[in-house]
């Protein structure tokens, strides 16, 4: 496990005893702004959205994958996004294309996928959460590691999950704690065969904290991941 970077990412948020996540509801939002494109953060930089909630203007398309041009966000190598509200009318939610931070992102009702990882280093998710994900909250297609700390779910299939049959699969790890998760599936999905890790503690879930799978690598052909016990 990343045990330096999660050592500086606990110490700027509360002690994690019990699960933290806020459970009181979406933030109030400050304004709305809707943007034509998606709005990149450079690399090193930090965007603090004051509680503005932000969409795209169109409708979620449910399942059908989307791309980069559909994002609301990206995030460059290393830059951060706080405090703000993800609206309903997105289809493809935060990318991070490296190491990047999110603090106190809230997302309303995710599209495809709220948050997805597509670089390698370390990605902090601290606070923050998503409703209704009809499958996956945070997909994780790079080759690095994830903290989760203090996150809020509510009605989801999933709220990690290492990607099952990306071209090039490779290994990963997550560390979940202080996670509060309602009315959902599995806290985390991992590729066992790839040697995929995962690390929790104080997380408050309805049913399996860590699924694991056989994952499967698409560049060899069509393929979908299998079930392989909890992990």
């Amino acid at each position: 496990m990343h045990f330096s970077s999660l050592a500086t990412v606990l110490a700027a948020v509360p002690s994690t005893l019990a699960c933290l996540g806020y459970s009181g509801g979406l933030p109030k939002h400050t304004g709305t702004k809707t943007l034509s494109a998606p709005q990149y953060i450079g690399k090193g930089q930090t965007f603090d959205a004051g509680w503005v909630k932000y969409d795209r203007g169109v409708k979620c398309t449910g399942q059908s994958e989307g791309g980069e041009k559909d994002t609301v966000f990206v995030l460059e190598d290393g830059a951060k996004l706080r405090n703000v509200v993800i609206g309903a009318n997105q289809k493809e939610g935060v990318y991070c294309k490296g190491s990047c931070t999110l603090e106190f992102v809230w997302f309303e009702d995710v599209c495809e996928d709220a948050i997805s990882i597509k670089g390698s280093g370390t990605a902090n998710i601290i606070g923050g959460g998503a409703y209704k994900a009809a499958d996956k909250i945070i997909q994780h297609n790079g080759c690095g590691h994830v903290n989760i700390i203090n996150f809020y779910a509510n009605d989801y299939g999933k709220v990690y999950r290492s990607c099952g049959n990306c071209s090039g699969n490779c290994r990963r790890s997550v560390h979940m704690e202080g996670t509060t998760a309602v009315n959902g599936g599995e806290l985390m999905g991992i590729n066992l065969n790839y040697g995929d890790k995962a690390t929790y503690s104080n997380n408050c879930f309805p049913k399996v904290q860590c699924q694991g799978y056989n994952g499967c690598d698409k560049k060899n052909g069509a393929c979908e991941p299998t079930k392989a016990g909890t992990c």
